[in-house]
């Protein structure tokens, strides 16, 4: 009998520690899929909670560096957070430097690891938007002003600088016919301002964009179609 006794007593004093209730561990802690998303250069660092913790209330940690440096700095704003995400716009507004982020996880007093991104240069991966663009009809052409995306960052002027002081780029504006269904490349080139030629009476017109970089030949989204009815 005495086996089973002190196997009983082992089993009671579990609970009576334990309460229970299975502990995180280190690895599930550990967040996941840890990397910068970055957009018109708002660079964002997200991540997923750990291994079946998504319900729990873990709050994480965050450091970033710029490549090469030894030391770590904390993000102040994201030491602590609950959010899945941190803003590091302004840490990282060297734009052609690479830079690291990383992020680790405390549950009921229990440390993840750190976990990094992997490296990150904002101007060669930001994701840009279309312009914007404006169509007025002039007499039977239409008149095309375009607008790049505007940056988080501001000149000496106090207004946002524009995604033309980082690259340069190429617009390309297509018209389409809406009365036959038919499309058309109307220009391509670093111009705003853009008219196109004689328009089809008792038609309706759309015109999109787009920004192609050429030197990393990548190209945005088009824009939303602006449409005009022809008279």
């Amino acid at each position: 009998m005495m086996p089973k006794l002190c196997f009983l007593g082992l089993l009671i004093k579990f609970f009576l520690t334990s309460g229970g209730e299975t502990q995180p561990t280190h690895e599930s802690l550990k967040p996941q899929k840890v990397r910068f998303q970055s957009r018109n250069f708002h660079n964002i660092l997200r991540w997923q909670p750990g291994i079946m913790l998504a319900g729990n209330s873990s709050i994480y940690f965050v450091q970033y560096k710029m490549y090469g440096q030894p030391q770590w700095k904390n993000k102040q704003e994201c030491w602590g957070t609950p959010a899945l995400y941190c803003d590091l716009t302004n840490e990282t507004s060297d734009l052609r430097e690479p830079y690291y982020g990383r992020v680790k996880a405390v549950l009921a007093r229990t440390n993840s690891d750190w976990v990094m991104t992997p490296r990150f240069t904002p101007w060669w991966e930001t994701q840009i938007d279309p312009p914007a663009v404006t169509v007025t009809r002039v007499n039977a052409s239409l008149l095309v002003v375009l607008h790049a995306p505007d940056l988080p960052y501001r000149g000496q002027n106090g207004s946002n600088e524009s995604m033309e002081n980082y690259y340069d780029l190429v617009y390309r504006v297509f018209k389409i016919n809406k009365s036959v269904g038919k499309e058309q490349k109307v220009y391509e080139g670093a111009q705003r301002v853009v008219e196109t030629e004689v328009l089809t009476p008792r038609s309706s017109y759309c015109v999109v964009a787009e920004i192609y970089r050429p030197i990393l030949d990548k190209r945005s989204q088009r824009s939303k179609e602006k449409c005009v009815q022809i008279p």
